[in-house]
């Protein structure tokens, strides 16, 4: 099977305009097919301040109600979306800005308020995306570059995890290529202190992850992260790593097995 490399960056990139363009510019080394999905929640959090609108946050996850929704809606599939079209198109990618109500790509369904009320959260479920469309994107030597908006099929856009979004369209994927799932963020992989950012763990199985959780290694919004790596793993997709993207052609990393 042909090989399909996906990359998920986050704020740590995408808000910091030199540390992006060192990103894209190693992304468009990769060869094609390939697909970049992106975050944004630092800038979100930023303009919901400047338009007064309160950030309310529940384990790290944030809780959209419909004016957040219009404001996350602006900042992810508008602006960030469209400026990394842009720069990519400057370096030579030709590329593609979606959200997942694009072409009914990436369907969600509303999150149910029970037990906490998360608003117009979506969750998804990788077997009704429509990985044709981006089979044909990819086809034509077009890069999709996805924001994680989605929507319900009713009328409403919704708000989903972005490493959701990149571990669902993964394992969509699967089922045509050979898929490795990057994960980049802040640190240099997964640390086994994260005061020293020499401690990467090279390999974490599903067996260790569990030991780490009750050794405390692994908590806060590493959880949720690894939780969507090993649902890849387990769901089709051939590799799954974690590092810093500006170790991106190189092999200081964590992989998830």
């Amino acid at each position: 099977m042909k090989q399909l490399t996906i990359i998920k960056i986050g704020g740590n990139i995408v808000d910091d305009p030199i540390a992006l363009e060192q990103f894209l510019i190693k992304f468009n080394q990769i060869p094609a097919p390939k697909i970049l999905i992106h975050g944004g929640g630092v800038m979100a959090s930023e303009m919901a301040k400047k338009l007064g609108i309160e950030t309310k946050m529940y384990n790290g996850k944030r809780i959209t109600d419909f004016e957040t929704l219009k404001m996350v809606t602006m900042v992810y599939a508008g602006w960030i979306n469209k400026y990394i079209i842009a720069k990519l198109q400057q370096i030579g990618c030709n590329s593609i800005g979606l959200s997942g109500a694009d072409c009914n790509i990436v369907p969600a369904t509303r999150r149910s308020p029970e037990p906490v009320d998360f608003g117009y959260v979506g969750d998804v479920n990788p077997s009704k995306i429509n990985n044709g469309i981006i089979i044909n994107f990819l086809g034509r030597g077009i890069c999709p570059v996805f924001c994680a908006i989605t929507h319900d099929q009713n009328g409403s856009l919704l708000n989903t995890n972005a490493d959701t979004m990149a571990s669902s369209i993964a394992i969509a994927m699967s089922k045509d290529y050979s898929t490795k799932l990057i994960y980049c963020f802040e640190k240099e992989g997964v640390l086994y202190n994260q005061e020293d950012p020499d401690s990467i763990i090279p390999l974490i199985t599903h067996k260790r992850y569990i030991e780490l959780q009750n050794e405390g290694k692994i908590s806060g919004g590493m959880i949720p992260k690894l939780d969507n790596a090993f649902a890849a793993i387990e769901n089709g997709v051939s590799e799954v790593y974690i590092k810093h993207a500006k170790n991106l052609e190189n092999d200081r990393q964590t992989l998830i097995k």
